[in-house]
C-alpha cells in the first residue's frame, strides 16, 4: 500500500483524490490546503489540515498546486529527504526544494471538478531525479492509470506546449464558432457531431492526412466568401492565420 499526502485543492488535486480512492494500492493519509473550506466536503472521508507543521509521514507528497506555487510550497515543507512530486506540465522537477527527493507526476488531461473522468485513460508523465525513486512513482501511477510512463523534462515541456494547442486553443476556436453561429441564429449544437468525428480521426490517421477543407484545396472562391461573411476583425484574423498555415503545410 502506497501512502500519499495531497497538497492543494484545485481540479487536479480533486481528481487525483477521487482516483486514489478507487485504488486498492493507494491510501490517501492526509489532504492539505491553506483554506480548509475548499476541501470541507471531504473532511469526513480523509484527514484534512491547513497546517504544514502537522503533515503526516507518507511515501509520496503530491504538490497539486499552481505552477507559481510549487517552489514556495516545497520550500515550506517541514521535513527533509522525503519524496515530493508536483503535477505541473511546465515546471521543472528541480523547482521542488532540494532538501527532499524530487519528481514529477503530471496527468496530461484537462480537468474540471464537476466533470467526471476515467482516470485509467489519463496519460501520466513520470520523472524522478533519484533513479531509485522511479519504481515507487511508477507503481503509484499504474495504480490509477493504464498509461503511466517515464517522460523526461524536455519531452514533458513539448507535450505541455502541444496540449495548449490541442486543448486551450481548440476550445477557443469552438468559442469563435459559437459566436459565428449565434450571430445568425444558428445552433452551435449542430456542429458537435463534426467536432467528435474530427477528434476521432486522429486515432486512426495523422493530423496531416486528416486535414480537409477549402484551405487545403486552395479553394480561393470559398475562402474569399468566408472572409467577406466575417464581420468580426478578430475572427477574420484567426481565419487568415489558420488558412495560411494549412496552405503552407500542404504546399498550396
Amino acid at each position: 500500500m502506497i501512502s500519499v499526502v495531497i497538497l492543494g485543492a484545485g481540479n487536479v488535486a480533486t481528481h487525483l483524490y477521487k482516483a486514489f480512492q478507487t485504488s486498492e494500492n493507494v491510501s490517501v493519509k492526509q489532504w492539505y490546503n491553506r483554506n480548509l473550506k475548499s476541501i470541507e466536503f471531504y473532511k469526513n472521508k480523509v484527514e484534512t489540515t491547513d497546517d504544514l507543521s502537522q503533515l503526516t509521514e507518507a511515501d509520496v507528497y503530491i504538490l497539486a498546486v499552481s505552477d507559481d506555487a510549487v517552489a514556495k510550497l516545497s520550500s515550506q515543507l517541514p521535513f527533509e529527504n522525503r519524496f515530493v512530486v508536483h503535477t505541473s506540465g511546465s515546471v521543472s522537477a528541480y523547482d521542488v526544494d532540494k532538501k527532499n527527493r524530487r519528481g514529477v507526476f503530471y496527468p496530461l488531461q484537462t480537468f474540471s471538478k464537476s466533470a467526471p473522468i476515467d482516470f485509467s485513460e489519463v496519460p501520466l508523465c513520470l520523472e524522478t531525479l533519484v533513479r531509485t525513486d522511479y519504481p515507487l512513482l511508477k507503481k503509484l501511477g499504474a495504480s490509477v492509470s493504464d498509461h503511466a510512463r517515464r517522460v523526461n523534462s524536455d519531452q514533458r515541456a513539448s507535450l505541455h506546449l502541444a496540449a495548449v494547442f490541442v486543448n486551450n486553443f481548440t476550445n477557443q476556436i469552438y468559442r469563435v464558432a459559437q459566436e459565428i453561429t449565434e450571430s445568425q441564429g444558428a445552433e452551435f449544437d449542430m456542429l458537435k457531431p463534426l467536432i467528435l468525428e474530427t477528434a476521432k480521426k486522429v486515432h486512426h490517421m495523422s493530423p496531416y492526412k486528416a486535414q480537409t477543407g477549402p484551405a487545403k484545396r486552395n479553394d480561393k472562391k470559398t475562402i474569399k466568401k468566408h472572409l467577406k461573411a466575417l464581420d468580426n476583425e478578430h475572427h477574420e484574423a484567426i481565419y487568415k492565420l489558420l488558412t495560411e498555415s494549412i496552405r503552407k503545410t500542404h504546399g498550396r
